[in-house]
């Protein structure tokens, strides 16, 4: 990476060089925009890069989890099996740097500690903790939905003498648990990733549960010759489908309409027999796709029961003892309004002789103490190191951490202290210029997040080229329209059973933050469909303004 001058004044300043800073470079340069990536870490990947913990892995299928911007790149690179595993989600993110020559444009180790809009510049000017600056005239956040860990309080760190680690935070060299007493706190994505690999290494590993979690086979394989040849000669078509002809922009891409289409329109109008043999195709697939099974199954609680029931059946199908597997049953929320988690070995690891839940729904965790936990009851575990997997201030987190301040000084963390509010999760009003992409109210987490980043850049890329034309220098949202895409969101989220559960979607994961669905629930191609309206209707929601200010370089 070459070092640049401070002085330097670029179109964009893009900020992360994952999946999103990386295509947002690519696109903008391509389009003869001068632009800089600004990254935080040592190397690029983000969230691929950040996280490393072991048994980590995509769920989305890795010839979707992958650009669609270039064909010969869809041909070249060839995926060693149906979820990518971590390492292979990096090395494939390093090929895109290398093939596109990236690099020469990102600045690594330069974390963001504050970005400024300057109203008589027209530009922003950011400042990084290496205490460089870099202005431009726009400004894109392509910092992440999972980038923010949220970390254990020093409660239950401060005491103990052990080793300790952070699933988000891992260390890059790895980590040997042989013959060690080892417990995890948390049973979300990453837990039930992480708590397989670690019992195949811990002397004994304790599993500290509060919120049970449903997890549904991913049904890994490797893939082979034929798959990679069948990939080849369809994946336009399978693409397409997957952008507009479904609601998350991804599923088995060889699903066919069995899957697709319910044979009829409520889980409550199938016989037992018949709901069973269904929720079972899905079981086998694999890929967590069982909750597409029946068009209600988000929507009507006791349509949902049904898929609750069935997986329930399927953990005491697995679970050896009673208590354990009653243990794991999730309560108290609908299936698929926490985050369904894939695993590969979970429910089995609780057949291990070294491995033991408990459950802190009956037995509250009471302190960490010097050489392990100990629950209300007086119970000791005695631990030589503890995993925390307790997830991430989602969607957000990076952006309020940022000190962002836009017009008359307002600060982004303070305009979104009741909650966050963004129209189309693009921009938000006050802030001229400002992208974000995977933004707030934007589909992102319940797609494939990879065709969503790909809409958001493509989309941006164009109203820049329009505005380039036009000569306009400065674009900002109307406060009426993202109170209005606001209540749009809020108003199709209240007609599902997302509001029933205290989830990282809603914001309830982290202590203080508003509770708020952070991601539009609509569907992919309902989102691209409002976004393109948007664009014919000449941008409709946004303002723009030419320039009346030269900015010197």
């Amino acid at each position: 990476m070459l070092e640049r001058e401070e002085s330097e004044f670029y179109d964009a300043v893009i900020v992360g060089a994952g999946h999103s800073g990386l295509y947002m470079l690519h696109k903008l340069r391509g389009l003869g925009f001068s632009a800089i990536v600004l990254e935080a870490e040592d190397d690029i990947g983000g969230t691929w890069y950040r996280n490393r913990y072991p048994g980590l892995r995509c769920d989305v299928e890795s010839v979707l989890y992958s650009y669609s911007f270039d064909e010969d790149l869809d041909q070249e690179w060839e995926w060693s099996e149906r979820f990518p595993a971590q390492p292979e989600i990096l090395d494939y993110l390093n090929h895109v740097a290398d093939r596109f020559d990236l690099r020469r444009d990102i600045v690594l180790n330069s974390e963001i500690t504050g970005a400024t809009w300057d109203d008589d510049a027209r530009a922003w000017t950011l400042r990084a903790v290496n205490g460089k600056s870099y202005r431009g005239r726009f400004c894109l956040m392509a910092t992440g939905i999972l980038s923010v860990p949220s970390m254990p309080s020093d409660e239950l760190t401060g005491a103990f003498e052990g080793e300790w680690y952070h699933t988000a935070n891992w260390p890059k060299d790895p980590v040997d648990f042989t013959g060690k007493r080892v417990g995890v706190i948390g049973t979300g994505s990453s837990a039930v990733q992480v708590i397989p690999r670690l019992a195949e290494q811990a002397s004994h590993l304790y599993v500290f549960q509060r919120t049970p979690a449903f997890a549904i086979p991913a049904n890994n394989y490797r893939l082979d010759d034929d798959y990679r040849a069948w990939w080849r000669e369809n994946f336009r078509g399978v693409r397409e489908k997957n952008r507009w002809g479904t609601i998350v922009g991804f599923g088995d891409t060889r699903m066919d309409d069995r899957y697709r289409v319910a044979p009829v329109p409520s889980a409550l109008d199938a016989t037992p027999e018949e709901r069973r043999a269904r929720y079972q195709m899905f079981w086998d697939m694999g890929g967590g796709q069982i909750t597409i099974g029946y068009p209600d199954l988000i929507v009507n609680e006791d349509a949902n029961r049904t898929l609750a029931d069935f997986t329930e059946q399927k953990i005491d199908e697995i679970v050896s003892d009673p208590e354990t597997a009653d243990a794991l049953k999730p309560r108290g929320f609908p299936v698929g309004t926490k985050r369904p988690c894939l695993e590969i070995g979970y429910y089995e690891a609780f057949n291990r002789d070294n491995v033991t839940l408990v459950d802190l729904r009956r037995d509250p965790l009471a302190r960490t103490a010097e050489h392990g936990i100990e629950t209300r009851s007086g119970a000791c575990y005695a631990l030589d190191a503890l995993v925390f997997a307790t997830g991430y201030d989602a969607v957000t987190g990076a952006l309020v951490r940022m000190n962002i301040q836009g017009r008359r000084g307002t600060e982004l963390a303070a305009k979104w202290a009741a909650g966050p509010v963004a129209y189309l999760g693009l921009m938000t009003a006050d802030f001229p210029n400002l992208f974000m992409l995977l933004g707030p109210t934007s589909p992102s987490a319940f797609t494939n997040c990879i065709s969503s980043i790909e809409q958001h850049v493509d989309w941006i890329a164009d109203l820049l080229v329009t505005m380039r034309g036009d000569k306009q220098e400065v674009v900002e949202v109307t406060s009426d329209a993202e109170e209005a895409w606001s209540r749009h969101a809020a108003e199709l989220v209240g007609q599902t059973l997302f509001p029933k559960a205290n989830s990282w979607y809603m914001g309830d994961n982290i202590p203080g933050k508003p509770r708020r669905m952070l991601i539009y629930v609509g569907g992919m191609a309902s989102y691209r469909e409002k976004c393109n309206a948007v664009a014919a209707a000449g941008y409709e929601g946004f303002v723009f303004s030419g320039p009346t200010a030269v900015v010197s370089s």
